[in-house]
């Protein structure tokens, strides 16, 4: 389906959940990991399975793969690359991709050095992408109780304050929802913010609003997913004043059941009562689309406009963790 011609731009991707399988496939068998299914075609009929789980904590299952690969800088700055090179062919004008540095340190590597060799994949990979930026955000993750790993999430805000500026532009906590309060996470998201780092904070996906409003105390300009702040209408309200943007990764949505449709996804209404709502894809190798697609269901199955996608495109370019002179060029660039 043909869209209007505006600034492609991807907020919420994740790099384990969107390394291309052909790489990702390679990168096993070099390194003597497991695959499920055997095969190239073996493993992606597993994740077609996988993706159709109706299970958040499930599907998290399938990054246990590529987080296995990628314990290495090699692997790491390849797989970044890559998925560079990728998101440049599919037209994209600027993407945020977000990983956890402390899953990647299985085999000796400090996050700092795990966010490094991202970056370099980074450099590497725009040097071959003139036009297009890319920014990495350092996620915290949310494993079990917060104190199994609050030294690893702490860890994590000092590394991204380290490199904020050189590639890496802010912070998110991922990771399975409603283990524990969100709430319980404050002081990391305060230090964050007396470090002057900006933050998105994964919420009101699998849980409800309430998630969301712990993420908005925090400070968050920016939630990702956040759909569920449809069900608390004051939430609602308080988010379009303070300037809120949601992240909205549809198919991730219906795959795990965070919502039963494409139709009664609440997107649609969100924007048309004036919540700042974007279009992200989540994890295209996992989720099985890019942007493009994404579009599509929008357009076909979410009842939005073409109208309604070059809004949604100056929503995420607004709530970019860019300069501003930056987001200036981009929104004229439309």
């Amino acid at each position: 389906m043909k869209h209007p011609d505006f600034p492609k731009v991807d907020l919420h991707l994740h790099l384990d959940g969107s390394v291309p399988p052909e790489i990702l496939f390679r990168l096993a068998k070099e390194q003597g990991v497991p695959v499920p299914g055997g095969t190239l075609e073996g493993y992606l009929d597993y994740i077609r399975r996988s993706a159709l789980c109706g299970s958040v904590n499930e599907y998290l299952k399938m990054f246990d793969l590529p987080v296995a690969v990628m314990q290495d800088e090699d692997s790491l700055a390849l797989v970044t690359r890559e998925l560079i090179g990728l998101l440049y062919r599919q037209g994209l004008a600027y993407a945020e991709i977000r990983f956890a540095p402390q899953l990647h340190t299985r085999k000796g590597l400090t996050q700092l050095q795990a966010v490094r060799a991202v970056l370099a994949g980074r450099e590497q990979g725009l040097a071959q992408c003139p036009g297009f930026d890319v920014g990495i955000l350092c996620c915290m993750m949310c494993i079990g109780p917060e104190t199994v790993n609050w030294k690893e999430n702490a860890e994590t805000v000092e590394v991204t304050k380290e490199l904020l500026g050189h590639g890496v532009v802010g912070l998110d906590l991922a990771g399975a929802e409603g283990i524990v309060p969100l709430k319980n996470f404050a002081p990391l998201f305060h230090r964050a913010a007396e470090l002057g780092v900006p933050f998105t904070c994964h919420a009101g996906d699998s849980q409800g609003p309430d998630t969301v409003q712990d993420a908005m105390d925090f400070g968050a300009q920016r939630i990702g997913h956040g759909h569920h702040i449809y069900d608390d209408p004051e939430l609602v309200r308080r988010a379009i004043r303070e300037g809120v943007t949601i992240e909205v990764c549809p198919t991730s949505n219906i795959q795990c059941m965070t919502q039963p449709s494409y139709g009664l996804h609440p997107a649609k209404k969100l924007l048309d009562m004036g919540l700042r709502v974007t279009i992200n894809t989540d994890n295209m190798t996992f989720a099985g689309v890019d942007l493009e697609a994404e579009y599509d269901h929008c357009l076909k199955d979410m009842g939005f406009t073409p109208e309604d996608l070059v809004k949604m495109s100056g929503n995420s370019i607004r709530a970019a963790f860019l300069p501003q002179e930056k987001k200036k060029a981009l929104l004229e660039s439309k």
